[in-house]
């Protein structure tokens, strides 16, 4: 078959779809696949795809530069003239869907979550919300990442007959092995790793390592991720600052987060919404405790109480005291707590079950 895949950033699609992408390849289909160009395709084209390179704002709602992104689409289509299209993200499942549709070509959508734009309400959730009803009503599957984002779509008649859930992007359980529990000889280290910008929970996190740091100095605070560039302003200098006072540790972009994840003892992860956090699972996978908030695209990483610990998202207290409880615990605790996580996500979360789900799909699509 031929394959077309929409997405929105390379990184992503390498980082959390490469096994996808092989599985396609090794089974002898020919994979294309259409996303903006910066130097993360190089990593794609080693794969053995064929790369589209394509015009898409990530962040932006400009009515002009979004109907150039659904007309490259359906010209895209009509040349390829793909057996089946893929999609993942906002816009790609929107715009590819629907040019998809009208061209009566099988599309597969992934909606990996809502954020605010959708979840905020307000004329711009409104119009969403209208779009996504007209580019998934066709689709073969429209894969959701957690419950509540289905019940959000579902409610408002949004895949009410073709959905299905994937536990997230899964984990690859080889690249991602359970690595030892580091001796806390030198303290505790904690670990967050995200974008930084609100909706991911800076702030709190922030907030709670000074607040931390001032009482509890086993405790040591580490920050991987870049800056969400129209936010940076507001959290550069505060960073800076506790980079400079010995508060935190910042790493900004890496490639091998693992790196570092395999000499933390605990991941934070403080985000408002995922559809389902990848830092979770390959925490877990790693063997680390988890503390993240008791949200849907969060919750469902962690064995509550058992592999880590939930807190109220937007919420530095709820926060703050779930540090404090698991600092209170003994190392072999927090030792027990992380092999507990590795256990979890090898029986809910292992890569090969998206695949599977994906594969059934392309053999009925092909009969």
């Amino acid at each position: 078959m031929r394959i077309l895949i929409l997405a929105n950033y390379a990184n992503g699609l390498y980082l959390f779809r490469k096994e996808l992408v092989e599985s396609f390849i090794a089974d002898g289909h020919e994979v294309y696949v259409s996303v903006p160009f910066d130097d993360n395709c190089i990593k794609l084209e080693r794969l053995g795809i064929k790369l589209i390179k394509t015009n898409l704002d990530r962040h932006g709602v400009n009515p002009l530069k979004d109907q150039a992104l659904f007309r490259s689409y359906l010209k895209m289509m009509k040349e390829l003239k793909p057996d089946v299209v893929l999609t993942y993200t906002i816009k790609p499942n929107i715009y590819g869907g629907f040019a998809a549709r009208l061209k009566k070509i099988p599309y597969i959508c992934n909606i990996t979550g809502l954020g605010k734009a959708i979840e905020g309400g307000g004329l711009l959730s409104k119009v969403l919300i209208k779009l996504y009803k007209i580019s998934t009503k066709k689709a073969v599957r429209v894969f959701f990442q957690n419950e509540k984002n289905r019940k959000v779509m579902q409610d408002r008649g949004i895949a009410l007959n073709n959905s299905d859930l994937l536990p997230g992007s899964g984990v690859n359980l080889t690249e991602h092995p359970f690595r030892e529990y580091p001796p806390e000889t030198d303290g505790i280290r904690f670990l967050a790793v995200v974008r930084i910008m609100k909706d991911k929970g800076i702030r709190e996190y922030l907030d709670m390592a000074e607040d931390i740091s001032n009482r509890h100095p086993e405790a040591h605070f580490e920050l991987v991720g870049e800056y969400e560039e129209d936010e940076r302003a507001l959290y550069e200098p505060r960073i800076n600052d506790l980079v400079a006072r010995g508060i935190l540790k910042y790493y900004g972009h890496i490639d091998n987060v693992e790196e570092v994840m395999t000499k933390s003892h605990v991941v934070v992860h403080p985000s408002y919404h995922e559809g389902m956090s990848n830092v979770l699972l390959e925490a877990g996978a790693c063997g680390r405790p988890i503390l993240c908030s008791n949200i849907n695209g969060c919750k469902e990483a962690v064995d509550a109480g058992k592999s880590g610990l939930l807190f109220e998202a937007e919420d530095v207290s709820s926060l703050t005291a779930s540090v404090e409880k698991i600092l209170s615990l003994d190392e072999d605790s927090r030792r027990d707590m992380g092999a507990c996580g590795r256990g979890f996500i090898e029986r809910s979360f292992d890569r090969n079950i998206i695949i599977g789900k994906y594969k059934d799909l392309l053999n009925r699509i092909k009969d």
